[in-house]
């Protein structure tokens, strides 16, 4: 089964953005944010992911990536 790589870090970097301004615009907490921009989430709320996409400007496929897994293919 593939995954979902989380791209906050790179989105903050190209727009010059630390997690404390980025927190302070959004009203998430840093934690929370630190968590997600480290991929330590399992779930993320759709309201959570509109505040960050809108603080940076982005799109969710800016920040959410998918990675299959090869090895299936290599188990057939």
């Amino acid at each position: 089964m593939g995954e979902i790589i989380i791209r906050l870090d790179r989105v903050m970097a190209d727009r010059k953005i630390s997690l404390n301004e980025l927190s302070r615009q959004t009203g998430i907490s840093t934690v929370n944010l630190s968590k997600l921009k480290n991929g330590h989430i399992s779930a993320i709320r759709f309201s959570t992911l509109t505040s960050v996409c809108e603080a940076l400007s982005c799109q969710p496929g800016d920040l959410l990536e998918y990675s299959p897994d090869d090895r299936g293919h290599e188990l057939m």
